[in-house]
């Protein structure tokens, strides 16, 4: 008997919200993030965050503020 495909995993929807909260882990920042599929969002730009805490896509306008 033939072997199914696995399923496929659902897409990370890139800048699916309008809000994000990220750690020193997620750093250096950048829009969309790693885990974010980039083929259907716009290119990834570096974002400085450490000196504010607070970031703003110039893209997407999606927010990120830095969680210590």
């Amino acid at each position: 008997m033939p072997r199914m495909a696995e399923p496929a995993r659902p897409l990370l929807q890139p800048n699916a919200q309008n809000q994000y909260d990220v750690t020193e882990a997620d750093l250096p920042l950048a829009c969309p993030m790693p885990q974010m599929y980039l083929w259907n969002s716009h290119p990834r730009v570096y974002l400085p965050i450490t000196e504010t805490g607070w970031a703003k896509c110039p893209y997407c306008s999606a927010e990120y503020t830095l969680r210590r």
